[in-house]
């Protein structure tokens, strides 16, 4: 007979995609009015492996990544998930998204995105919504699964998620956050 565990505490981040950064800074505050106050974000990362978004978003695109100060039980990726759908809904320009937030959580031994794509590899977390593992923490680092999306592989966000992971191992004891 299994026992069951204590809850899976995370720390939440958004990875975004877009062009223009009025957008992004208008999607920020709707972020931090929802999610709580920022831990830190990326430096901008160009994102250029295909053109899929450029129609949508515009070019150049760039990627960046924000972490939330504070931890949030796992469980709650789904309703993230939903709230940053809409946040990206309040962006629509002529029917397109103007900035593609996608949100995730890490924690000591991995890393996983949620998507309303179903494919092979996702696991259904309810909502209408599926969970991504991109990594595993194996020898002192991440690392990505086959599956990984292109840009998850690339060095500066394997360096950007090392040092997310050094501030959750640091605050392992916050309060998860209320949606």
């Amino acid at each position: 007979m299994s026992t069951k565990r204590h809850r899976e505490v995370a720390l939440l981040f958004a990875g975004t995609l877009f062009s223009d950064e009025e957008v992004y800074r208008g999607a920020l505050s709707l972020l931090k009015q929802h999610l709580g106050p920022v831990l830190f974000e990326s430096e901008r990362i160009a994102w250029d492996l295909t053109r899929y978004y450029s129609d949508e978003l515009g070019t150049p695109i760039t990627r960046r990544f924000i972490f939330f100060e504070r931890l949030v039980e796992a469980s709650l990726l789904p309703d993230i998930k939903i709230l940053t759908d809409d946040m990206e809904s309040r962006h629509l320009l002529g029917g397109r998204r103007r900035i593609n937030i996608d949100p995730g959580y890490l924690t000591e031994a991995k890393i996983v995105l949620a998507s309303t794509k179903n494919y092979s590899h996702r696991i259904y977390l309810g909502k209408g919504v599926y969970a991504e593992q991109e990594y595993i923490y194996s020898k002192g680092a991440y690392r990505p699964f086959s599956h990984a999306y292109p840009d998850y592989r690339k060095p500066e966000y394997l360096a950007v998620f090392q040092q997310a992971r050094q501030y959750f191992r640091q605050n392992l004891t916050a309060n998860p956050v209320n949606i």
